[in-house]
């Protein structure tokens, strides 16, 4: 008795709605949900249950039909009150055969199907927004590269005409700015394709090699010209021929090496490319970009590969980027079904390396054929990348970039002398962005000397900035006196 009593009041308070009706419709039990929800003046006793979900319920002559079996199955209905106003019901019939009656249960989802509404109203909104700002940014992007071309192609004739040394390095100025728009202008049309989902790759047939000597190509003067080693080692495993998209992979390297250029002084940069695994005619190809440059603190890392993203702003101010270059090579190796990483420590350059599939043709050499070639190629893509680790461990120890980092050392003493002699030939020479480009190293280079030879090496490299031999030449000369006295000691 006391336990029909506690089954009573649960079923009559509970949130859910509950209604009992006879075989004829008729209504014979409403728990107060029911009567909240359904707003019957005079109650819900009696009233037919055809009235209150006629999706679910109908009645023929005597005969009640349902338009599905009343065996618990969920329904998504319209339920109507005495006003007939109606209101999403998600409920569930059941059949009491013994009773001869059945019992409907639900709850009104209004709330629910209104949020989910304003979800889907919301998303829609939201794709619309972005499709929107990405036709506006690529609206804006190719508008501006006319004036930036026209800009560009009159600078370069007027530096073809002057013969002005001051409004020549005004005009050499302005044409390294509008060189340095075009790649912020494709940056970030990349970037808008890419966030639109509308970025898609032109795989076709070309020659690796050709497509590394051109980087290497593109490269190796200005690398050079700064003083650093450059080395490029392509394994012999590698394809001669691959299908894949050329233009995306270059955009790749150019921005990892670029990187590595600008934020190495001493030392050198090296390219690895390997072949590590293969699957029919399916290659897994492996790039890494390897500097002495100034490195990567790890808590700093995880910002390398997001959106308008730099380690700290000094970078920025120091070295210029809007920080998408990486975010963007980081969406186009995952493009190519791969992924990018990076191993460094601040003041101990970097190892940027990242892993691509592409294709090789029908009819190109080292295609795998049959489980025993399969085998064959695991085995030696396995090889390839112990030899690699050891190289790269080789590399790592045998980095002589921080012995030449402190003042003072027989290797810092080397590369200062190479330094400052490539800086006064450049100002002899009245080539002021490679005398800027030799005065920022010799400044790094001294960067642990004493503070009257750092004042000296600061002084110099403002007088180069201005473009003045005078200034420069008596700013060389004291600081080659200061180090020279120093090293008498």
């Amino acid at each position: 008795m006391e336990q029909n009593k506690i089954f009573q009041f649960s079923v009559e308070n509970a949130l859910e709605m509950v209604m009992m009706f006879d075989c004829y419709g008729r209504i014979i039990y409403a728990n107060q949900s029911a009567e909240k929800h359904l707003e019957y003046e005079n109650g819900l006793w009696g009233v037919s249950i055809t009235d209150i979900i006629p999706e679910a319920v109908r009645l023929e002559g005597e005969n009640l039909y349902f338009e599905s079996e009343p065996d618990g199955t969920f329904l998504n209905i319209q339920a109507y009150r005495e006003n007939r106003t109606c209101f999403p019901l998600r409920t569930k019939l059941f059949c009491c055969e013994e009773l001869h009656t059945y019992i409907c249960t639900g709850y009104d989802v209004s709330e629910k199907t209104l949020l989910e509404k304003q979800v889907t109203q919301a998303g829609q909104e939201a794709e619309e927004a972005l499709k929107v700002k990405s036709e506006f940014v690529a609206n804006v992007t190719h508008e501006l590269r006319t004036p930036v071309n026209g800009i560009l192609g009159n600078t370069r004739e007027l530096l073809d005409m002057e013969n002005e040394p001051e409004k020549l390095k005004m005009l050499q100025m302005i044409e390294r700015g509008c060189k340095d728009m075009h790649a912020l202008i494709n940056n970030i049309l990349d970037f808008s394709k890419l966030e639109a989902g509308k970025f898609v790759l032109e795989p076709r047939e070309f020659s690796f090699r050709n497509m590394i000597d051109y980087i290497k190509g593109n490269h190796s003067k200005r690398i050079i010209e700064k003083g650093l080693e450059f080395s490029v080692n392509v394994s012999d495993e590698v394809p001669e021929h691959i299908i894949g998209d050329e233009l995306r992979i270059v955009q790749v390297l150019n921005n990892l090496i670029s990187n590595a250029y600008k934020f190495t002084s001493v030392g050198g940069i090296t390219l690895e490319v390997i072949k590590t695994a293969q699957y029919g005619n399916r290659v897994e190809l492996f790039f890494m970009v390897i500097d002495s440059g100034i490195g990567i603190a790890v808590a700093d890392q995880d910002k390398l590969f997001k959106s308008f993203s730099q380690v700290d702003a000094s970078i920025s101010r120091k070295y210029g980027g809007t920080g998408l270059g990486l975010n963007i090579c980081k969406q186009l190796v995952e493009l190519m079904d791969g992924s990018i990483h990076v191993k460094s420590d601040s003041g101990k350059g970097a190892i940027f390396s990242f892993h691509i599939w592409v294709k090789v043709p029908e009819n190109g050499k080292g295609l795998a054929d049959g489980d025993a070639d399969e085998k064959r190629m695991q085995s030696m893509a396995t090889r390839s990348e112990q030899e690699l680790l050891n190289k790269l461990q080789s590399l790592t120890e045998n980095n002589k970039s921080d012995k030449i980092r402190q003042y003072g050392e027989a290797e810092n003493k080397e590369e200062l002398e190479k330094k400052m002699s490539k800086l006064i030939l450049s100002v002899e020479m009245e080539n002021w962005e490679k005398a800027e480009m030799f005065a920022e190293t010799v400044k790094q280079l001294l960067e642990e000397a004493p503070r009257e030879i750092k004042t000296a090496a600061l002084r110099m490299k403002m007088a180069v900035q201005k473009g003045n031999y005078e200034k420069t030449v008596t700013a060389f000369e004291q600081l080659r006196d200061l180090i020279n006295e120093e090293a008498e000691k």
